[in-house]
């Protein structure tokens, strides 16, 4: 059984405490959106609770509504600004799911008509590209 307690000293955690920057694209009370720093397309955005969840299975239902509603929110200015064709909403849950950072969070991947996602390599992106990119969303919110 893998360990499922929450570990406030995950990535994510520390973003929300403003230990570890982001480029932020939206928050309100319940949540934050902001860049993935290795998108696997255009656009790509992180949507997490600021309650302390693992995931999906330990999540209190008002944290996964919350995130479901931002996340929409989300998807519908990153599809304005970046004149996108479709989006893509991916969630995982625990390592055999494929979930690497342990907290609940939400993809919202802008997606281009003949544009693939990009593999998931762990190569960071532009930090200019992505502050641009974040300002480009948060103008349609």
């Amino acid at each position: 059984m893998p360990d499922t307690a929450y570990d406030p000293s995950n990535v994510f955690a520390k973003i929300l405490r403003g230990e570890m920057p982001a480029h932020r694209v939206f928050e309100d009370e319940a949540t934050l959106a902001f860049m993935d720093i290795m998108p696997r397309g255009d656009g790509h955005v992180l949507v997490i609770p600021k309650t302390p969840c693992r995931n999906l299975l330990d999540a209190p239902p008002e944290a996964l509504a919350a995130v479901m509603e931002t996340a929409q929110r989300v998807a519908r200015a990153a599809m304005k600004a970046l004149g996108a064709d479709g989006v893509t909403v991916q969630q995982f849950n625990e390592s055999a799911g494929g979930q690497v950072v342990f907290h609940l969070h939400v993809h919202v991947i802008p997606r281009f008509e003949g544009t693939p996602l990009r593999p998931h390599t762990g190569a960071m992106a532009d930090g200019a590209t992505l502050a641009e990119t974040a300002a480009r969303i948060s103008s349609r919110l």
